[in-house]
This record gives structure tokens, C-alpha cells and sequence, in this order.
């Protein structure tokens, strides 16, 4: 019986075939015991109609192998088309996106020479829940979805992950000042999760001045956890002072399977060139490595990787006239790493990894108490140009409808309070948002709602959605409006 772990592999589109041939040739260079379920994804999926860029059988092998080493892929332009990476992400499970980002100073040319941190972001929820709605002429959504298991799941993988590799500080990073429910409610799970931590130092920052000081001072931080759309971006922005996205590699880990790829995308400019730099792949083959018990063959390989570049062997995008010794090509920097197996670099200090590195973490959740639900009112959301767009005619006619009680509190537009007593210098477009309560708060039914919605169209008006107000346990689930 084979002693080799098999894996899917997919060598992706543009650039992607190319790195990982070189990836793969390392690897099998350093012992690496592996056996490989070649897939097919991308763009050439695409395009015979399979809009998720996945075939059934990919599918299949990703159950069967539990994990992928996955090249970057061409998603085609048009509509249609669903992110491969976020299909995979959310279809097996795949909460967690790890990304180490370290300065490899002065061999590859940084500012930043002390960094060291690592970007654990939820992978899953957010704004890549890809639920989009064009609703009127003017105005398109997309909902960005936050579930309580989802924060908690992300924020203790990053106290885990801290508290496994000796990490001392985690950092949470949220817009919670502008959205005050979803945002807000990560930042609270991430205290409460912090107290079962005391010796791991914690801070909180608004993502805005978080960004700033990871391109400005990246050396503060250590561990970050933060939400799907905030991590993308700001992992792309600490690979890039550290030195180049083209480095970084990552991990996206689940209860059961991971996939493991490189940050960048697959650069069809430079496809067939053999100028890729191959090292955001191969780093994020040392990750998978250690994910599947060989941390000697990802020790053996992330050392000599490390040596080559002290040697001063550089693809283009790292090369540095008189630091590098010579601009290599994909291929030829593979066989760089390759000749220096078994070496350590002199001047960086040597990466190690022990068997514990490969115990997998487990995530438990609190369990909850259901709270006490109760239907208060509803915004009723409008598709309506008429007369000037004047907040004052919209909203004297809602105020006929009445349904038990259930009558109109207020009108927004893009969120900013209009009716009544707006600004005149508010400028509108034509999606309303008109809230319905009742005088005293007391609770209401789906008949009332039904029956306001009744009247409403019989006013004339063409309603598109609606979301209903709820408290729990007495506590108002969702925001104020601006001037409410």
C-alpha cells in the first residue's frame, strides 16, 4: 500500500501552469510523499457552460483527498460567472483564510524589515455572500451577511493560531463606528472571546487607520482577525510593503478539507514567459505541508527557498541591481531552490517545524440561549420618481395607510432621514425607505404587514422589498435611521 498522501492539484490558468510545475518539481526534489489527482478549473470550465468554473468530478476528488494545491485561475469577463475561489471557500467549509506576511530584508527590498504578522480572515459570510439586487433604475444592493457562528468560529481559529505558534497579540479590525450591528457584533464576540485568553495581549482598530498602519507600520502587528471583504484587501496591502504579493501564499482551512494557493492572481500578460515568481505557490505548498503531516519536507523546502534568495538567485519582479546575482526565470529558480536543498540560510534565520505544528485546532462554540423574538415593525422599501422626487408627497400619501395600529415613522433616502422635516438640499434618488411602527412599540403580526402592503399598493406605489424590525429579548435588532 502507498505511503504517499494524495492531493487535487490544478494548475489553473495564465501563469498557472508554469508555477506549478515548478512548485511540484521542488517538492518531489525535497521527498515530499505525495500522489497527485489532477483536476481541470478555470477558465476552460467556464467556458463550456459550467458557471461555478468547477466540474462535478473536481467536486468528487476535493471529497475524497481533503486537500487541494490550487494555481490561480482567468475568471472570463461577463456576467455569469461565479468566483471559483469563493465557491470552494463556502462550499466545503473553508472559514478560515490564513495569510503570513513577512519581510524577507534586505533580499527582497522592503521598508518594513521587522515585519512578521499573520492575516486570518473569515472566509465564508460578509459581502461575499455574493447576494446582489438591482431593485430600481438607479439603485442596486448587495447584503452583507454577519451570523453570530461565523464571528466566533474566525475569532477563536485566531486565538488558537496564536496561542499554537507562540503568537503574541491578536489584533481585530472592524468598521463598528458606521455598522454598528454586524460590525459591532464581531468586535463584541471578539472581547468576549479575548477573556478566555488573558495571556494574549489584544487591541481593536477601525479598519480605515488599520490599513494606514499596516502600509505604514507593519511591524506592530502580530496576529489579525478581521471580517472576508477586509481581509482581502488588506492582506494584498501587507504582502505588497512586505515586499511582493508575488510571495505570499495562503491557507484556506476547514473542519475537513483546505486548499492552499498562492494570494496573486494568474497574470495572463506574462503567461508562457517564464518570468512568474513561483514562491507565493511554493509557500503556500509549505503550509499544506505542515496541514499534512510533513513538516520535515516543509522545513527542508522553506530553508532552501530562503537561502536562494540570500544567494541573491531573483525572479524579475524582486530583482535588485547590485543585491541580486542574477534575474532567474520560473524554471531556472525552481532549480535554484532545488540544488540548495538541505541548506539553511546563514543570514535570515532558519524556519523549523515539529509535529505539533501539524495537530489540527479544534473550534468549539458556546452554546446559546434562544433569545425571545418579537416582530415590531417593517421597512418597506419603494421604487418611486415621481412629482420631483419631493419627500413631502411620498410620504403625506403613506401616511393614509394604516394597519392596525401600523403607520409611518419616517422616509430615507440612501439611509439619511427625509421625511419628516428633512433637508431640502438632500439629494434623492429614487429608492425609498419608509418605516412602519406602531405608537407605543407594541409587538405585530405578518397579517398586519400583509395588510399594510395592501394599502400600499392600492396608494399607488410599487413596494420591491421589505425588512422586518425585530427586538430580541427586548433589544432592538436593527439601526436607527440618520435623524431617527
Amino acid at each position: 500500500m502507498s505511503s504517499k498522501r494524495k492531493i487535487t492539484v490544478a494548475y489553473g490558468d495564465g501563469i498557472g501552469p508554469e508555477i506549478m510545475k515548478a512548485t511540484l518539481a521542488i517538492l518531489e526534489a525535497a521527498g515530499a510523499q505525495l500522489e497527485y489527482d489532477v483536476i481541470e478549473i478555470g477558465e476552460k470550465v467556464y467556458l463550456k457552460g459550467i458557471s461555478s468554473g468547477m466540474e462535478p468530478r473536481a467536486i468528487q476528488s476535493l471529497r475524497e483527498t481533503k486537500v487541494f494545491l490550487k494555481s490561480p485561475i482567468t475568471t472570463p469577463q461577463g456576467g455569469g460567472f461565479k468566483s471559483l475561489n469563493v465557491t470552494t471557500r463556502k462550499s466545503f467549509g473553508l472559514f478560515a483564510n490564513v495569510r503570513p506576511c513577512k519581510a524577507y530584508s534586505p533580499f527582497v527590498k522592503t521598508h518594513f524589515p521587522k515585519t512578521d504578522l499573520v492575516i486570518i480572515r473569515e472566509n465564508e459570510e460578509d459581502l461575499y455572500a455574493g447576494i446582489e439586487h438591482r431593485q430600481t433604475q438607479e439603485v442596486y444592493q448587495t447584503l452583507k451577511l454577519i451570523s453570530e457562528p461565523g464571528s466566533e468560529k474566525i475569532i477563536r481559529y485566531a486565538f488558537e493560531y496564536a496561542k499554537k505558534y507562540g503568537r503574541k497579540k491578536v489584533t481585530c479590525m472592524t468598521k463598528d463606528n458606521i455598522m454598528k450591528l454586524a460590525d459591532g457584533h464581531f468586535h463584541k464576540k471578539f472581547d468576549e472571546v479575548a477573556k478566555e485568553y488573558p495571556e494574549i495581549q489584544t487591541d481593536h482598530k477601525i479598519i480605515d487607520i488599520g490599513t494606514a498602519l499596516i502600509a505604514e507600520r507593519p511591524e506592530i502587528f502580530d496576529v489579525i482577525v478581521t471580517l472576508n471583504l477586509y481581509g482581502d484587501i488588506i492582506s494584498d496591502v501587507a504582502a505588497q510593503v512586505t515586499g511582493s504579493v508575488g510571495l505570499g501564499g495562503s491557507a484556506n482551512v476547514g473542519e475537513e478539507v483546505a486548499m492552499f494557493e498562492a494570494i496573486h492572481g494568474s497574470a495572463p500578460d506574462i503567461a508562457g514567459q517564464d518570468m512568474a515568481n513561483p514562491s507565493g505557490l511554493l509557500n503556500g505548498a509549505i503550509m499544506m505541508l505542515v496541514h499534512i503531516g510533513q513538516p520535515d519536507i516543509a522545513e527542508i523546502v522553506a530553508n532552501a527557498w530562503m537561502k536562494t534568495l540570500e544567494d541573491g538567485i531573483h525572479t524579475g519582479d524582486i530583482y535588485q541591481d547590485g543585491l541580486s546575482t542574477k534575474k532567474a526565470g520560473t524554471q531556472e529558480f525552481a532549480q535554484a531552490i532545488i540544488e540548495r536543498l538541505g541548506q539553511k540560510p546563514e543570514k535570515m534565520t532558519p524556519v523549523t517545524f515539529s509535529k505539533e505544528d501539524t495537530e489540527p485546532m479544534k473550534i468549539r462554540l458556546t452554546s446559546k440561549i434562544k433569545a425571545k423574538k418579537e416582530l415590531t415593525g417593517v421597512d418597506v422599501f419603494i421604487d418611486w420618481d415621481e412629482e420631483g422626487r419631493d419627500p413631502n408627497v411620498i410620504g403625506d400619501r403613506l401616511r393614509q395607510a394604516n394597519a392596525n395600529g401600523l403607520q409611518l415613522h419616517l422616509i430615507t433616502n440612501r439611509g439619511v432621514k427625509v421625511f419628516p422635516e428633512g433637508l431640502k438640499e438632500t439629494f434623492c434618488t429614487d429608492h425609498w425607505r419608509c418605516r412602519f411602527k406602531t405608537d407605543d412599540g407594541a409587538p405585530i403580526t405578518h397579517w398586519d404587514v400583509l395588510d399594510l402592503l395592501r394599502q400600499i399598493k392600492d396608494l399607488g406605489f410599487d413596494f420591491i422589498k421589505t425588512e422586518h424590525l425585530y427586538t430580541f429579548d427586548g433589544v432592538r435588532g436593527y439601526s436607527l435611521a440618520q435623524g431617527e
